[in-house]
This record gives C-alpha cells, structure tokens and sequence, in this order.
C-alpha cells in the first residue's frame, strides 16, 4: 500500500524563536544526524499539502520556502498571522520546530478529526492538563481576530486562540496517555538534545 495522499492543508514550522536556553538556532541542531527543521519539514510533508517556514532566518530557505512575520517581536502569535495571510488554503497546520517526536500518522488522524467539523475554527491539545497552543489547526478565516489581537498588543497565544475561536468553535484534544504524551516532549537546551537522542528510536514508533 503507498503511502497516504497529503490533506489540503497548509504546513507551516514554527521557527521564529530566539532559542535563548538553547544557545544556537535550535531549528539548526541535530538529533538523529538530521537538524530540527529536518524533522518538522518531513512531518509535515506528508500530512500537508504545501509546507513553509515560519522565520526570517536565510539559512532554513533550503529545507521550505520562508514566510517572515508581517509584525516584528510578538512570538509564536506573529507567525501565525503571517501563515494566514500567506495561505491559500482554509485549515492549517502549525507545527513547533522544537516538537520532533510527532509521528505524521498521529497528526494526520487528528487533522482529519478536526477539519471534519463545520463549526470548528482552532484546535490545539492539553497534554496532562497543560495546553499547548503552538501545536495549532487554524482555519484562514480567523486570521482577522489574530490580527486584532496583535494591534492590541495581545501576544500571548492561549488568549488570542481563544478571542479567535471560542466556546464551540475551539477544539481542545486533551491527551492522558503517558505514551502519547512524550511525543509532545520539547527540545530547548543542550540536555534535552541529549536526552531525546537517546530516546529517539523508542518515542518515534507509531
């Protein structure tokens, strides 16, 4: 069996961030001989139709096409107003550079769970109890209610998904599954690169 065709969605990395505990651009370092823009740019590939990155750091162009914030210094918020304004598609997906261990079947079936829905505008997960609203399906339509939220000088994510997409619109997958809950492991210092390699070949089976 080949493998499943790309959903018409728009793929976009995560790859803004200043990667302070880190040290170095953390799309850059390596895990598994591949560098973390490596692996979201894959994942993406074959859940996508159309992948990019979400930065204005000249030396990613090489893995996707680059989309640069239209508003400077507002974090993860400023990239996903960029995305909606770049695509031409009506769901998006958004993935963190720095969340390498989600197999693309798990984030294909939930995709395909989400954009089933009609009234559905955003979704994102709850890991354990804790949101994590980087790892993002946003319909384009929304786009106007991000922005707004930047004008007010509203950056925090969490609030701005939720001015966007409230009450039945928003879907919240909440994961309990201490198994599953691994794949959402971020990478942000030099020790969390160390230890993700030496889980890598476990937490990547799907």
């Amino acid at each position: 069996m080949g493998a499943a065709e790309a959903l018409q969605i728009g793929g976009y990395v995560l790859a803004g961030g200043k990667s302070s505990r880190m040290g170095t651009d953390k799309s850059l370092v390596r895990l598994g001989g591949e560098p973390l823009i490596a692996h979201a740019v894959q994942t993406l590939k074959v859940v996508c139709a159309a992948v990019a990155v979400l930065t204005s750091n000249p030396a990613l162009e090489s893995y996707a096409p680059l989309v640069r914030d239209r508003h400077a210094d507002c974090g993860p918020i400023g990239g996903i107003e960029a995305a909606l304004a770049h695509s031409s598609f009506e769901w998006n997906l958004l993935l963190p550079v720095d969340v390498p261990f989600l197999p693309a079947s798990f984030l294909r079936k939930w995709a395909l769970r989400v954009t089933a829905h009609e009234r559905t505008l955003a979704a994102y997960f709850e890991i354990g109890g804790k949101p994590q609203p980087g790892l993002l399906l946003i319909r384009r339509s929304a786009r106007s209610s991000i922005v707004a939220s930047i004008e007010d000088g509203q950056y925090k994510l969490l609030p701005a998904i939720h001015a966007a997409a409230g009450g039945p619109a928003l879907w919240v997958e909440r994961i309990d599954d201490t198994d599953v809950q691994q794949w959402f492991a971020n990478i942000n210092t030099p020790e969390e690169l160390v230890a993700a390699e030496r889980t890598l070949g476990h937490v990547r089976e799907c």
